[in-house]
């Protein structure tokens, strides 16, 4: 296994605030699903692996006795630090596949929007060592990006993502990254011989939007900065023209959008 993971941790370096700030967190019907399946109504402790900003693990702070972030990031890790006040919620340099925690300590152990900058294998071999028997793995992604409350907001994304996508494969020398296709999750944790049963649910939840936070979202996205931090200008990439059709199409007043949450869990 290529251990140099240095590529994707710049991808993800440089804008923490602003990915917290407009990021989802997870679905409100997670944390129950979950501990139902590990078989306990409030973990001794949870592991968020990719924990990025912290998002998806102070979630779990009022869920669990314990909850413990691991994320390679120094800035990632310091913008989750500086925004979560609970005292049972930590956060430690690491990779998912080398966690540094110990045998079996661990009743759920999860990776939000993460799995897919992870070396499969050794990612579920990690989490099968720090679970407790029987406790669940669960690997959750959004489908991107959410329904907004206005169509032609929806169409603008998909068209500035489309002529992001096309800027970013014209690039020479791009960054050697380390990414697996997230459809194939599922697969590749039934295969992986570390879980005695699998499966996929879809999950779904709103929250509040509106013009800022669709613009947010874009800008929270590792293709949209490295191509910004390279030297190229939001009119480059379109999102200048995003900007202006979005307000139009949301203006600044608040409406639910629906995010709906693909997520793939496995018994230990």
């Amino acid at each position: 296994m290529n251990s140099d993971f240095s590529a994707n941790i710049e991808r993800f370096t440089g804008f923490a605030d602003r990915y917290d700030k407009f990021r989802p967190g997870p679905p409100d019907a997670l944390a129950e699903v979950l501990c139902r399946l590990a078989q306990t109504p409030r973990p001794q402790l949870v592991v968020d692996l990719g924990s990025g900003t912290g998002l998806s693990t102070r979630y779990w702070a009022g869920k669990a006795e314990q909850v413990i972030g691991v994320e390679p990031a120094p800035d990632m890790r310091e913008q989750a630090r500086v925004q979560t006040a609970a005292g049972n919620v930590s956060y430690r340099e690491g990779f998912s596949h080398q966690t540094g925690l110990p045998d079996r300590c661990a009743q759920i152990v999860t990776c939000s929007q993460s799995l897919h900058w992870m070396e499969p294998q050794s990612t579920f071999e990690e989490a099968r060592r720090i679970l407790v028997p029987g406790g669940a793995f669960a690997a959750f992604d959004y489908d991107w990006p959410p329904t907004t409350s206005n169509w032609q907001a929806d169409a603008a994304y998909e068209a500035c993502s489309a002529r992001i996508d096309e800027v970013e494969n014209r690039q020479p020398n791009p960054p050697p990254l380390q990414r697996w296709r997230k459809r194939e999750h599922l697969a590749r944790m039934a295969a992986s011989g570390c879980f005695r049963f699998t499966k996929e649910i879809v999950l779904h939840h709103t929250e509040p939007g509106d013009a800022e936070r669709l613009v947010g979202l874009l800008l929270s996205q590792g293709s949209v900065m490295t191509l910004l931090k390279s030297g190229l200008g939001e009119a480059d990439l379109g999102i200048d023209v995003f900007r202006q059709q979005v307000q139009a199409a949301l203006g600044n007043t608040p409406a639910a959008w629906h995010w709906s949450s693909r997520l793939r869990f496995g018994i230990a």
